[in-house]
């Protein structure tokens, strides 16, 4: 019986999941070809901030190597992003003007990063945080420059500000509530956990809207709503 063509637009832990279950399940059902816009290996998203930390590598979060796709006979094209999907004629097309066929096609390219809708969010300095580029360009940064703004205090941008400190500089952590981690803590608990956070070395800017992030061509500083402005050779947006 004559495989069908599966192809996995999405190289990441959602996606990659969603394959080993129809390995598991039927390994010689499906031809498999993934593409992912990163240029690496699936790897553990959620534990980026370790890498950051400096706590571990790219390798250490590494979750599937060349060595799985070989031994299950999976086409990875990396680096390569999907720009079309014909669902009439079943055939996608990617930034590369490569075109291929299939007969079943699952989507998970999961979320992209939330960045601010405000003047300045496009100069040099500024970066989210998703990807090993993103780690990469913020390690980067700190060899050269040692204020950065962290814009968010949830779990993510407190690891993130966290990560900053590991690496030498001086971090300002801007939160729109009037307290950090809203979302899971009271304000008794994160009252206690600033408190900590600020004995690291973090300085926190509560209930403070970013209204305009200032510098000729890369970032100098943020304005907020209030007129109040701060310094910063960098800005890491973790707000949503």
């Amino acid at each position: 019986m004559k495989k069908q063509k599966l192809i996995l637009i999405g190289n990441g832990m959602a996606g990659i999941n969603c394959i080993e279950e129809i390995l598991k399940n039927d390994p010689n059902r499906f031809e498999i070809t993934v593409f992912g816009s990163e240029p690496h290996y699936n790897y553990n998203r959620i534990m980026l901030s370790t890498v950051l930390q400096g706590d571990t590598n790219v390798e250490d979060i590494t979750l599937h190597d060349k060595t799985w796709y070989e031994e299950n006979k999976i086409d990875l094209f990396t680096g390569e992003t999907v720009l079309k999907v014909d669902t009439e004629e079943k055939v996608i097309l990617t930034d590369q003007n490569k075109t291929m066929s299939y007969d079943k096609l699952i989507i998970a390219t999961g979320s992209v990063p939330f960045v601010l809708p405000i003047p300045g969010a496009d100069k040099e300095g500024v970066v989210s945080f998703r990807t090993i580029e993103d780690c990469q360009k913020i390690v980067n940064l700190s060899n050269h420059y040692k204020k950065a703004v962290v814009i968010g205090g949830g779990l993510l941008g407190l690891e993130a500000a966290r990560g900053l400190l590991n690496l030498g500089m001086e971090v300002d952590v801007v939160h729109l509530a009037e307290h950090v981690m809203e979302r899971q803590l009271d304000k008794t608990a994160a009252t206690l956990l600033q408190s900590e956070l600020e004995n690291q070395g973090m300085n926190f800017l509560l209930e403070k809207v970013t209204d305009e992030i200032i510098g000729e061509t890369r970032v100098e500083g943020l304005r907020f709503k209030d007129g109040s402005e701060i310094q910063a050779d960098a800005v890491i947006m973790l707000s949503g």
